[in-house]
């Protein structure tokens, strides 16, 4: 008898979500007890009330989620982010793949940090061979990350650094050119504190001149933006 596993595919360019489902009925070719139920949301909206309707009956199992989607103001779900840490919650047994077009180590490393799933695919890194073999090995109980997100991991556990979740929003926003005079009200941070914070990462990074502009390259260098 066939094990039936339940995918909703989170995508709204629809021949990105074929790719995925052609993808997973390759996977099931020849196994006699895979068989995937697949259904598809192209927006944060209807992903929430799939998502919630499977809970009456037998929840998904397996979710390919998009993180630049249409959002769901309503439901407060403003991205596919949003999606995987509802899904975290709700659904905690199932399987969760990232496939995204990000490739910024920031972005990178809050997924990971937040939603921990089976699987990251950055989908330049990715060939139609490539996805089959992530479905195959997460549906075997094994995580599978793609190049881009393996280097970053690779960098982060090859220095001695040690970051809070405060530095690295700083790092970030000023590799994203915010200024200092504004950031207070983006960080828990006096303007004070905000340069305090910042002459901190210098001596963390070595860096000798007092500006941003070195101590942003030294931290793209060792993978923290």
């Amino acid at each position: 008898m066939k094990n039936q596993t339940r995918v909703l595919i989170i995508e709204d360019h629809p021949l990105i979500s074929e790719a995925y489902k052609n993808a997973l009925i390759s996977s099931s070719f020849g196994n006699k007890e895979l068989e995937f139920c697949i259904d598809i949301a192209d927006n944060c909206e209807l992903a929430y009330n799939k998502i919630k309707k499977s809970l009456e009956s037998k929840a998904f199992d397996l979710f390919f989620i998009d993180i630049k989607l249409p959002r769901f103001n309503e439901g407060k779900i403003l991205s596919g982010e949003d999606l995987g840490l509802m899904i975290k919650e709700l659904i905690p047994n199932s399987k969760i793949i990232i496939c995204t077009t990000y490739k910024d180590n920031h972005r990178i490393y809050n997924i990971l940090k937040n939603i921990n799933p089976q699987g990251f695919l950055i989908k330049s890194d990715i060939t139609s061979k490539e996805l089959k073999q992530a479905i195959q090995c997460i549906i075997k109980g094994q995580p599978y990350y793609s190049k881009t997100v393996l280097e970053l991991i690779r960098k982060q556990l090859s220095n001695d650094f040690i970051l809070d979740k405060i530095d690295r929003e700083l790092l970030y926003q000023l590799s994203i050119n915010t200024k200092t005079k504004d950031l207070p009200s983006i960080l828990p941070l006096s303007k004070a504190g905000v340069e305090k914070r910042k002459r901190h990462l210098m001596e963390v990074f070595n860096v000798n001149n007092y500006g941003d502009k070195d101590l942003i390259l030294k931290a793209k260098q060792k993978g923290f933006i």
